[in-house]
């Protein structure tokens, strides 16, 4: 099947109506019907500043970028970045085509 990559990029003490954001993005593309998502934290990495961030062992304050990504039909891309155009909120992301499917085997 053919679709697309959404990836979106956050800091992950951003909130957005009372929760962290990527937990908000999680959620309303359920409420879309998107099939699953996944959030994935970074240990390290820089952004359009420049500016480094590292998680540091003792760091308990750290705010470090978390990777929202979604493997979607172009209409759920479409409608996910819709909604995120509605609500006015700010953010990063990247759109690849992309070919997807299962395999199914013996369990």
């Amino acid at each position: 099947m053919n679709g697309t990559i959404l990836r979106f990029y956050v800091h992950e003490k951003r909130i957005h109506r009372h929760i962290a954001l990527f937990e908000w993005l999680l959620e309303q593309a359920k409420k879309l019907g998107i099939q699953g998502g996944s959030a994935f934290r970074a240990i390290a990495g820089f952004g359009r500043h420049g500016v480094l961030h590292e998680e540091h062992f003792l760091e308990l304050a750290a705010d470090m970028t978390v990777e929202v990504e979604f493997v979607v039909t172009e209409a759920e891309a479409d409608g996910l970045l819709a909604l995120l155009k509605k609500e006015r909120i700010s953010i990063f992301y990247a759109r690849v085509p992309a070919q997807f499917g299962a395999i199914e085997g013996d369990r």
